[in-house]
């Protein structure tokens, strides 16, 4: 496995993408390696020197090295490749793309942080302005947008506009510092609930709304397990299981089954999920079972998101 500059313990979807290795590992007993990865420069390195390690399979994480991914599934057609965060038009017989729709949880997370909010002000930012992050932030608008239109409320998302495509962002996924400014700015502007879609970065977030006495959530993983000590603050966590997407790829390649069909997780699939409520989140049953009837009619298709 291949990390982007994240690094394995980002608490997010490096970490998370790289618990897939491991259970491989322990349920299949196949043996692993992993490089982590520095900056851009190094990806296609990392990946060559684990094609030289004699690996037959071998997933890269992020949205950012599809470059490299395709080039070395190009080169290596006896190595399968599996991307997180990255779909091909026409993937090589041995690439294949791991998504997930994260807009749908991002949406019940919208409409739960529109409902829970006492100033009418939520924001959300992003690392890098692109798909896979926007795709959550996206999400996220419409669910507040869907609470406005149930509830005749009028509350106002601050950071990104899915229009314009136009918003907030670090410009990276590891300052810490950069995350708390831009969660500080929004809360100046009236924000109490904030939605970091950054990586590492999005911890400054967490630590804003904790100095703040606002509300978080967090993203990739649930928040309350990966970052513990933001616990207090969280209302809940837009979680996507590149974990199990990770293990199953790495599954099919020892199987003889892998193919280089794009891995789409869902709601409906369990790919993608809204993570239990934080502990101090005081979500009452009536607005818990509007979430869940929202969930229920995006699988059903009878919302689309995204």
């Amino acid at each position: 496995m291949v990390s982007d500059s994240g690094g394995f313990d980002d608490k997010s979807f490096n970490q998370t993408s790289y618990a897939g290795l491991q259970n491989a590992e322990e349920n299949l007993g196949v043996k692993t390696a992993e490089v982590e990865s520095n900056a851009p420069t190094e990806f296609a390195d990392n990946i060559n020197a684990l094609v030289k390690q004699n690996c037959n399979s071998i997933t890269t994480v992020g949205f950012l090295l599809g470059d490299a991914t395709l080039a070395a599934a190009k080169k290596n057609k006896k190595v399968n490749f599996s991307i997180v965060d990255f779909a091909y038009d026409k993937a090589p017989a041995n690439l294949k793309g791991l998504t997930f729709n994260t807009a749908e949880p991002a949406f019940l997370a919208g409409y739960l942080a529109a409902a829970k909010s006492e100033t009418g002000v939520v924001g959300t930012f992003g690392g890098l302005n692109i798909p896979t992050v926007t795709i959550f932030m996206t999400g996220f608008v419409q669910g507040v947008e869907k609470f406005n239109e149930d509830e005749g409320a009028d509350v106002k998302v601050i950071g990104w506009d899915p229009e314009s495509q136009k918003g907030s962002f670090t410009n990276d996924f590891e300052s810490k510092t950069k995350g708390q400014s831009s969660a500080e700015e929004m809360i100046t502007q009236g924000a109490d609930i904030i939605f970091p879609v950054a990586g590492p970065a999005g911890l400054g977030g967490l630590q804003a709304a904790q100095d703040n006495d606002v509300w978080g959530i967090w993203v990739d993983t649930d928040g309350c397990v990966s970052a513990e000590e933001y616990c207090d603050v969280l209302l809940t966590s837009v979680m996507k299981g590149m974990d199990v997407a990770v293990e199953e790829a790495i599954r099919a390649g020892a199987n003889d089954e892998f193919d280089n069909e794009v891995y789409v997780g869902t709601l409906d699939n369990g790919g993608v999920a809204l993570a239990p409520y934080g502990p101090n989140a005081d979500i009452d049953d009536e607005l818990d079972a509007t979430i869940q009837d929202l969930r229920q009619q995006i699988i059903d298709g009878e919302i689309t998101v995204g």
